[in-house]
C-alpha cells in the first residue's frame, strides 16, 4: 500500500510537471501547481482503493490520474481577456 500511495504521488507530480512546462502561462505559482498535482492524486488514489478495494492497482492509479488530472484543470485560467459587456442602461 506504501508503493501505491507512493506511485500515485509520484503520478501526481508528474502531471503537475508536465502542466506546468506546456502551460504555465495559463496558471498560478508552480509551486501551487505541484501541491494540487500530488495531492489530487493521492486523493484520487484513496478514493478508488476504498471503492474497489486493495486488489487491482493498476485501477487505483488509474483514478489518481483521473483526479489529480481534474485538480490540475481546476487551477487554469482562461487563455485570452475576458469580454464582459455592459448591459444597455
Amino acid at each position: 500500500m506504501i508503493l501505491e500511495a507512493l506511485g500515485s504521488a509520484l503520478a501526481g507530480l508528474a502531471l503537475a510537471a508536465v502542466a506546468v512546462r506546456r502551460l504555465s502561462h495559463r496558471l498560478p505559482a508552480p509551486l501551487l501547481v505541484f501541491c494540487t498535482g500530488v495531492a489530487g492524486a493521492l486523493f484520487g488514489d484513496f478514493v478508488t482503493h476504498t471503492a474497489l478495494g486493495p486488489g487491482p492497482v493498476p485501477v487505483s492509479l488509474l483514478g489518481a490520474v483521473v483526479v489529480s488530472t481534474a485538480s490540475l484543470s481546476l487551477l487554469l485560467r482562461p487563455a485570452g481577456r475576458l469580454r464582459r459587456r455592459s448591459a444597455p442602461a
